[in-house]
């Protein structure tokens, strides 16, 4: 079933700035029938047929949304678990592969028309959970609490956040198989 599901990989991306972790995010831009319009999210995008891996899915997707280009002085850290999105169509929905990035030069970000902002979010206010949160989610005219963050007004919650759980669980020595984000 994995070889039939559609592939997609982001670029989680973390840079020390003033003496503080940060990890880049970007407000999508509001669109029509994307149903990821107008949320937070990681540079990234779908494989084309010309992308190797998905490795190579988040280095391109990172470059054409944020005009970073990512290279060899750019660590990749790692790779974390790939994500299975819901089918919009279809029936076998989207695997999401994360790979994690960090960035150690000034760089100035020109974001294409998907991205409405570039966002760097501390790490430290991730890692407190009384900055944890819950939003209701619309599915089916059925409202459904789901965890979020609201970090200066944006909310960052879903696939994103099931993300950077992952991450922070890494980051504190935590078991990651434990899901943190049904909470």
């Amino acid at each position: 079933m994995r070889r039939l599901m559609k592939r997609s990989a982001v670029a989680m991306i973390l840079q020390v700035r003033q003496g503080e972790l940060h990890i880049l995010m970007i407000k999508r831009a509001e669109r029509e029938g994307d149903p990821w319009s107008g949320h937070m999210a990681f540079p990234g995008g779908r494989m084309d047929k010309t992308d190797a891996h998905g490795y190579a899915v988040a280095v391109r997707e990172t470059e054409e949304e944020v005009g970073l280009a990512l290279g060899l002085q750019d660590q990749c850290l790692g790779r974390l678990t790939d994500l299975r999105t819901r089918p919009h169509r279809g029936t076998f929905g989207m695997a999401v592969s994360p790979f994690v990035f960090r960035l150690e030069r000034e760089v100035r970000f020109t974001p294409n028309h998907e991205v409405a902002e570039v966002v760097w979010v501390p790490l430290e206010f991730l890692l407190d959970t009384d900055n944890r949160e819950q939003m209701e989610w619309k599915y089916k005219g059925v409202g459904i609490p789901m965890p979020c963050y609201m970090y200066e007004g944006r909310c960052i919650w879903g696939l994103s956040l099931m993300m950077l759980d992952e991450l922070l669980d890494l980051v504190e020595g935590r078991n990651p198989k434990r899901p943190r984000w049904r909470r």
